[in-house]
């Protein structure tokens, strides 16, 4: 059986959906199961039970500091070894991202699951097409960002998802791989002009200063984690392609163009949910 961790969440559950129409034999589990899911709470180690599993997609549990994620990560991959799991699919960060201000639990967890002992497969994921247009800023006239003209090579969540369900559901040839699953770059002014708007360039410190004085909610790892991205884009850091998604998924991937236009819109003042 493959088990996909964090089943509740965007990645988790497209990629479950993904392996069910491939026909494979895959259960979901979650801190907050739902029916037919697996209770899985990667805080408390003593409870975390992979019993029956033979493929594990451990897809990241970063929504938190980096020692917790680590800490989390771990606690799941010594059940992984206790429990006979056969193969771990790590759901990872591009290769491109190492300066940002999330990779060093990537990092950490990879060194984890090669040190595990068990065969691996680490899929470097790109950043979202749906967050980058997720994180264009509305005013009056149009969208803003802190990208500049910098570009993102951008991948639609659903594109990974597939991706991880194809290699989950036939690991063996995929162990000890590393893919590097980036999509094709994209602007926040292209993205702009889909929408048919115009997009405004502010400064790193004035993205800074919104994130910290006027976006309430956030926790306190959140802010440098947006501008490490903000900046990243900016300076032209992660914009480069690789073969390796289109390669995996047999076929081109989906428009990241659309997917952020979609994104932005969705989060328009006023618009519809």
């Amino acid at each position: 059986m493959i088990l996909v961790t964090g089943a509740n969440g965007n990645l988790g559950s497209a990629t479950l959906a993904a392996l069910r129409a491939r026909g494979a034999v895959a259960m979901g589990g979650s801190r907050t199961p739902g029916e037919g899911m697996r209770g899985l709470d990667f805080d408390d180690h003593a409870s975390v039970d992979l019993a029956g599993v033979s493929t594990l997609v451990l897809v990241s549990a970063g929504y938190a500091e980096d020692d917790q994620v680590v800490g989390r990560h771990a606690a799941v991959l010594d059940a992984a070894v206790r429990d006979g799991v056969r193969h771990v699919v790590y759901t990872s960060l591009t290769t491109a991202g190492d300066h940002l201000g999330f990779a060093l639990a990537h990092r950490a967890t990879e060194r984890l699951v090669r040190e595990s002992g068990l065969p691996w497969t680490i899929l470097r994921n790109g950043l979202y097409a749906e967050l980058f247009g997720g994180l264009l800023m509305w005013t009056g006239s149009g969208v803003e960002s802190a990208f500049g003209d910098g570009a993102l090579a951008a991948v639609v969540r659903e594109d990974l998802a597939e991706a991880a369900a194809i290699v989950a559901a036939n690991a063996a040839p995929h162990s000890g791989r590393v893919y590097d699953l980036v999509g094709t770059p994209i602007t926040a002014r292209q993205v702009a002009d889909e929408l048919g708007v115009a997009h405004g360039a502010i400064s790193l410190g004035e993205y800074r200063r919104r994130l910290l004085d006027e976006t309430p909610g956030l926790l306190p790892f959140q802010p440098p984690m947006l501008a490490s991205i903000a900046t990243g884009i900016r300076h032209g850091f992660l914009d480069g392609t690789a073969p390796d998604l289109t390669d995996l998924l047999g076929r081109a991937a989906r428009d990241p163009l659309a997917a952020a236009a979609a994104a932005a819109s969705a989060g328009r003042p006023g618009a519809s949910v």
